[in-house]
């Protein structure tokens, strides 16, 4: 049998108050692309951050090519031939692709200048064995997420990589971008690299991956080929349960009208839009990357200006068409990236859940801190937000809980109205179970949901009805019952609707 290229046995690793790896274990084969699925929490973070050399473990043993090896930085997992490209792409957008390529080993000429030309050589060189026709002496900052990602891939190669670690790459890509990648991957796995591949997406990982590696409570609980296991039972694995009935059932919406679209344009995404939503009704907003829908719904919650039509709120005509105005009035916007655009990471649990509505414990303009605490509590515990305290800095909570933060920031300034981009994007398959009883749950006490996903399953198992949006306009409206996952995508690419059996 051949030997694993990478073993990693007995890690353990403990921050205050969590054992974040209990006897850890790994082990993977030169030319696989190997899984590490779990839960947010489960410790896979951690695992790869100690073989890249950005975590110090507190015992283990970890062995390359049979070889005993100590990484205790960065550097040492760059001399052991291990590279870690973090979901957080960490390239310097104002230097060119080259110089990002030999940042901290650039060629000098004797007189130690900088040996432009080599550097802008043996990049063209490396884009070129990967088909790439990136110019290496563009800005980073000029190029597409897909386009550092691969310029990422060619600096760990460039390393002479043997192992190389990819954590969430295809939450940041298109579908077609995503087809790019995983070529490119296969092609990586023929010349002989271990690739460890790290996603929330069961389906990514059927289709590229050739085992997996569960992991739960910082413990590595099975490995499996993937030809020989499930979805359901590894998804059992990771969360310690089955997930019976992981979309809600829903009740029927009301007849009152929440919100109306009528004949909106926002340039240059948004074309003549309309559309409705009822109270207690969860619609759902699918199409394409690029097809206008995060702009629909920033425009509807004033971020964005509107040259033509107009939004009615509750049968009353928008005025202001600000975000200030639609929060008063009773809307919420969880938006598609909640770190940059959503979050104060710099803030507490508490403070990131009030501070859109100070107004309402303020007397005399000074917070009330008994009051904002136990309101906070209370939405805490209703929301079920896992945290060790509201004083917790929101940065260290899970993704999962990160979003229910959002959610009750909103149900804090009395939100009747949500509108949740993208709410699941870069969380683990048992927080999403819970996110999903927190959207039917909300509908079911008279809220309102635009629901934007790039998950059809996710549409077509929360919505009670689903448009689809193409090139800035509505391309269709269907209801629960007439969807389907081909009907969906032949309606956002603009093909002609599949007939026979469809998938729902």
């Amino acid at each position: 049998m051949v030997e694993p290229y990478l073993v990693m046995r007995g890690m353990c690793k403990s921050f205050p108050g969590v054992a974040a790896l209990d006897e850890a274990s790994l082990e993977v084969h030169a030319g696989e692309c190997h899984a590490l699925v779990g839960e947010n929490g489960a410790g896979k973070s951690t695992l790869m951050k100690v073989l890249a050399g950005a975590v110090l473990p507190d015992s283990g043993v970890i062995l390359l090519g049979g070889r005993k090896v100590e990484i205790r930085s960065p550097l040492d997992a760059r001399r052991c031939g291990v590279a870690m490209i973090y979901q957080e792409l960490n390239l310097l957008p104002e230097l060119t692709v080259a110089e990002n390529i030999f940042l901290g080993r650039e060629p000098r000429w004797r007189m130690g200048l900088l040996n432009r030309v080599k550097m802008m050589e043996v990049s063209r060189n490396w884009l070129a064995r990967l088909h790439q026709t990136i110019e290496p002496g563009r800005l980073v900052r000029e190029l597409s997420l897909a386009e550092q990602q691969m310029v990422e891939i060619v600096k760990a190669l460039s390393l002479e990589a043997r192992v190389m670690i990819m954590d969430e790459p295809a939450s940041i890509l298109t579908d077609r971008e995503l087809e790019e990648l995983f070529h490119l991957m296969k092609t990586l796995k023929n010349e002989g690299l271990a690739i460890i591949y790290i996603s929330h997406r069961l389906e990514e990982i059927f289709r590229i991956c050739d085992r997996a590696t569960v992991m739960r409570d910082g413990r590595t609980i099975a490995t499996h080929d993937v030809r020989a296991v499930s979805q359901g039972e590894l998804v059992m694995q990771m969360v310690g349960r089955a997930l019976a009935q992981i979309f809600p059932v829903r009740d029927a919406p009301s007849a009152e009208m929440a919100l109306e679209v009528r004949n909106v344009t926002s340039r240059p995404r948004v074309k003549n839009v309309s559309l409705y939503v009822r109270k207690g009704e969860i619609v759902g907003l699918s199409g394409l990357v690029g097809a206008g829908r995060t702009d629909l719904a920033r425009a509807i919650f004033g971020a964005q200006p509107i040259e033509e039509g107009e939004i009615l709120f509750e049968k009353a005509p928008l005025r202001e068409h600000t975000p200030h105005e639609a929060v008063r009035l009773g809307m919420g916007l969880l938006t598609e990236d909640r770190k940059a655009q959503g979050l104060l990471l710099n803030m507490t649990v508490r403070e990131n859940v009030t501070i859109a509505n100070l107004a309402r414990i303020a007397r005399y303009a000074f917070v009330s801190k008994s009051k904002e605490s136990a309101l906070v509590r209370a939405l805490a515990e209703g929301l079920r937000i896992k945290t060790p305290s509201l004083e917790q800095g929101i940065g260290n909570l899970s993704g999962g809980n990160q979003q229910k933060t959002l959610v009750a920031r909103w149900l804090f300034t009395n939100s009747r109205f949500l509108i949740v981009d993208e709410p699941t994007r870069g969380i683990d398959v048992g927080a999403k179970a819970e996110i999903y009883q927190l959207i039917v749950e909300l509908a079911k006490q008279g809220r309102s949901v635009l629901l934007i996903s790039s998950e059809l399953p996710e549409i077509l198992g929360l919505c009670h009805r689903i448009y689809v949006m193409r090139d800035g306009e509505i391309a269709g409206e269907f209801s629960a019952e007439q969807a389907s996952q081909e009907i969906l995508l032949a309606t956002a690419m603009g093909v002609p609707l599949p007939a026979g059996p469809s998938t729902p």
